[in-house]
């Protein structure tokens, strides 16, 4: 289970992320993320404080995020990060 949650869009788009995101539910992320994105085009910051897992095709996913974003010049974060 996953929770994308906006939290800011100025000046960054920070986006807190809760549970877990794995391959299940990867692409829902991604489609969540660019269409926040599409609407405040800014750096993305991403809280990861809450969140618990991800897999592979996530990180996967952070990269295909961020080479969406450098298409715009701009550029993206994760913060709040828990050990493993």
């Amino acid at each position: 289970m996953q929770e994308v949650t906006l939290l800011e869009t100025s000046p960054d788009l920070t986006v807190a992320l809760a549970g877990e995101i794995d391959s299940k539910n990867a692409e829902e992320f991604y489609n969540t993320v660019i269409s926040a994105y599409e609407r405040e085009r800014a750096d993305l910051v991403f809280d990861c404080e809450k969140l618990s897992f991800i897999d592979s095709t996530t990180l996967g996913t952070f990269v295909k995020i961020l080479n969406h974003v450098r298409t715009d010049g701009h550029g993206l974060r994760l913060v709040k990060l828990q050990p493993g």
